[in-house]
């Protein structure tokens, strides 16, 4: 259990935990919810103790593995998988051991303790691990310098997961993983064992991954138990409750007041008046917290045009003269709202920088209207932002000098207090630009949008106000987004980018999903498996005769494994089994003898099943 008592810290003189307390079930996956800025990712930085608290206490079980991705991605020559192995410190300092080691009892613990942590698999897992989050077999055995920042910090994630700590915490990982790489990370949280504590403003994964939500508001944390879906209901049920208490206590108040001004100057109205007065100073008012505010992006009415909007024709686009896409016939119309699929590294953003007039066409034809107003959205072009300005002084040059006050209206319209409008962009968080630029693009009342990954950094609050935007918005839209949530409320068609190819895909994200886990299954059915292959359970449809015959086979096949198995642990009584030039075969003999008995229970599972399926037919 993680438990929190009574916490206190700010920092900068700003309060963010005010003597709050939760604790975290065991082997519970929690989701950490709140606003931008309410400390979500200091409440990681206390668990880590990089940080100190003021007050209070965050009580850890002793010996706690904790696991968490390094904010520096890897960048040296290390090939990806050597360095995910490397992630393992246990299983490192063993093999290390075991070099140098020369007490053959002591070089037997070690070879004992490789097995039972699975060592011999190591690669395997760790292989899996990094196939699923995108990288190819040819890429594991690449350097981590050949990668950009965003497919390191892939390899820093994976090098966290193969870890396997008791204590997983995630802070925003699908801002740097693609639609494959979330919806394999969803499954793969389904599957984990242990605790996690996961930052996260993907509704989807929440919805899929979690079991509780702990939230972040007010300098004050509440642990709900479910997924977030679950906590949206409660707490929006707990907000209408308190707003309808609050409705009537302030009519009360209302009543209460009106009587002691008619009265309170009457002597004969007097001490009515002031009873009625001590009622008013018991009542504790009743206050709904606001969180930060919530941004609203509005979009202009756009200019009509007649179909297609955008014509793409047997065209074809790259970089220094390589083709990324080739032959795109493609045609978007002016209502129409696009989600374009496939791996990071596909072509995507290559796709949309095409449209959006950031890049040209090599080959073949582009058609779109000269009067167009297109609106591009890219996280790169957080860079691009003037970071020694103010949110107000962009938008001030934007609107060619507009008056100071529309100006300050549309900045606190998009979630900027008094404070952050005149705040230098380089003290912004990730959430505010995101919604500077945003914004920057909304009030050039576009006619195409291009969004591509939008909604990294926004909390849930501001992608919901997003998504209520954008279905309003009259234009055209184009997608890029892992984010399913906002996808499926927005995108109407879908096209994938595979292979240099861009083509329709027939059904919704969800069929999307299925299809790539279905691929990830079909991908781990080809990999090599320690089980029996000849095992079937599937024998409820066999004959008396037929079933007496496998019980037979499976005695026989028990009888070869202890045999087997009493042959390992005969070679291992030697005197001379672990010594040091004998840990290659000590190790292979361990690894050997837990398959062994592996394929003896199963096989024995197996015999039961038939001896009840046998003892059934015969009845």
């Amino acid at each position: 259990m993680i438990n929190f008592k009574n916490i206190s810290f700010s920092i900068g003189g700003v309060s963010l935990f005010d003597g709050t307390s939760a604790f975290v079930p065991t082997g519970h996956k929690v989701g950490i919810v709140g606003r931008n800025g309410v400390g979500k990712t200091t409440l990681f930085k206390l668990i880590l103790k990089e940080i100190t608290l003021d007050g209070g206490v965050i009580e850890v079980p002793r010996n706690y593995k904790i696991g968490a991705v390094a904010q520096e991605a890897p960048s040296n020559e290390e090939k990806l998988i050597d360095t995910v192995l490397a992630a393992d410190i246990e299983r490192a300092k063993l093999l290390t051991a075991s070099e140098i080691e020369t007490d053959p009892n002591k070089i037997a613990d070690i070879h004992i303790r490789l097995a039972d942590i699975d060592a011999y698999s190591a690669e395997a897992r760790a292989s899996s691990i990094l196939s699923g989050l995108g990288f190819s077999q040819t890429d594991q055995h690449s350097p981590c310098s050949k990668f950009s920042g965003g497919w390191r910090m892939r390899v820093a994630l994976a090098s966290v997961l193969f870890s396997n700590p008791d204590l997983l915490l995630l802070d925003e990982p699908t801002n740097y993983l693609d639609f494959e790489g979330t919806a394999w990370l969803e499954n793969y949280l389904q599957k984990f064992k242990n605790t996690v504590l996961i930052i996260s403003h993907d509704r989807n994964l929440l919805n899929k991954s979690v079991s509780g939500i702990l939230h972040l508001s007010s300098k004050k944390m509440q642990f709900y138990t479910g997924n977030y879906d679950t906590f949206d209901n409660e707490r929006r049920n707990q907000l209408e409750q308190k707003i309808s208490q609050k409705n009537k206590q302030d009519a009360q108040r209302a009543h209460i007041q009106s009587f002691v001004d008619r009265f309170k100057a009457k002597a004969s109205k007097a001490r009515q008046a002031q009873s009625r007065i001590k009622i008013l100073e018991k009542m504790k008012p009743i206050v709904i917290e606001e969180d930060q505010k919530i941004p609203k992006f509005k979009f202009e009415e756009v200019s009509k045009f007649a179909p297609p909007l955008v014509t793409l024709d047997q065209a074809s686009v790259g970089y220094n003269q390589v083709e990324v896409l080739k032959n795109i016939n493609i045609q978007i119309n002016p209502d129409d709202r696009v989600g374009l699929l496939g791996v990071n590294g596909e072509g995507k953003s290559t796709f949309s920088k095409l449209i959006a007039k950031k890049i040209n066409v090599m080959k073949g034809n582009l058609q779109i209207p000269k009067k167009l107003k297109i609106g591009y959205f890219a996280q790169h072009q957080l860079d691009e932002l003037r970071y020694d300005e103010t949110p107000y002084q962009h938008l001030y040059l934007k609107l060619n000098k507009e008056i100071p006050s529309k100006i300050r209206a549309k900045l606190g319209s998009a979630g900027f207090t008094p404070e952050t409008m005149d705040l230098e962009v380089r003290r912004l968080s990730g959430g505010q630009k995101a919604r500077l630029l945003m914004l920057l693009v909304v009030i050039e009342k576009p006619d195409l949008l291009i969004l591509d990954e939008p909604t990294n950094h926004l909390d849930i609050e501001s992608r919901e106000a997003l998504i209520m935007a954008l279905n309003d918005y009259k234009g055209s839209l184009i997608l890029v987004s892992h984010d399913a949530f906002l996808v499926e409320r927005l995108v109407d068609r879908l096209l994938i980018i595979k292979n240099g190819n861009v083509s329709e895909f027939s059904g919704d994200i969800h069929d999307y999903r299925k299809l790539i886990l279905n691929n990830n299954s079909k991908k781990k059915k080809q990999e090599p498996v320690l089980k029996n292959k000849n095992i079937n359970y599937s024998i409820s449809n066999f004959s008396l005769t037929d079933l007496k015959k496998r019980l037979t086979n499976s005695e026989k096949k028990i009888l070869e494994y202890e045999k087997e198995r009493k042959r390992l642990e005969i070679e291992m009584l030697k005197e001379n089994f672990y010594s040091s030039n004998n840990q290659k075969r000590a190790l292979e003999v361990n690894v050997n003898l837990k398959n062994v008995l592996q394929q003896i229970a199963e096989e024995e599972k197996n015999w039961e099943k038939i001896a009840e399926n046998i003892e059934t037919s015969s009845k």
